[in-house]
């Protein structure tokens, strides 16, 4: 069953958000420096994350049920998988990807590259007290690099 505009709760007023209270941690699987500017807020509609890909690393690769993501590079020349294409996305293009399209973005160059994720709706499965069935949303190794990252070795270490 799908929400209807008036089953969502909306955010009142604002909120704003400087850059020195983000976050910055390492993505639980793949080791990528990422910041989430709206935990801060508690929405509960919206996803909002900066992702700073270190040279020759790789996100998940992973597809949504419901959320659809808008990808944005700030900062170097993005690159990411849809389902079987490879794109190259320059500074400040954009790439939307609708839910049910496995994606994966990785960096193959020697520059980092820093891009902004907004996506909509959350996923209520990973709001407080959801309960993720994983395998939806990793229906593939998720850990599995691109043909472009062949022969890295990518999550690093610990």
């Amino acid at each position: 069953m799908q929400a209807t505009f008036r089953d969502v709760k909306t955010f009142e007023g604002y909120k704003l958000i400087t850059p020195g209270e983000l976050h910055w941690r390492p993505s639980n699987r793949m080791r990528i420096p990422n910041a989430d500017y709206l935990e801060r807020t508690g929405s509960e509609n919206l996803g909002a994350r900066l992702w700073r890909m270190p040279a020759r690393s790789a996100n998940t690769l992973h597809k949504h049920i419901r959320s659809e993501e808008f990808y944005f590079v700030l900062e170097g020349v993005g690159r990411m998988r849809v389902g079987t294409e490879t794109l190259t996305v320059p500074k400040y293009g954009g790439v939307l990807v609708g839910p049910g399209e496995l994606r994966q973005v990785f960096n193959d160059s020697e520059e980092e590259v820093l891009w902004l994720i907004v996506g909509a709706p959350e996923e209520p499965e990973f709001l407080p007290g959801g309960n993720a069935d994983l395998s939806k949303f990793y229906p593939v190794d998720p850990t599995q690099l691109p043909p472009e990252l062949a022969g890295v070795s990518w999550p690093p270490k610990e």
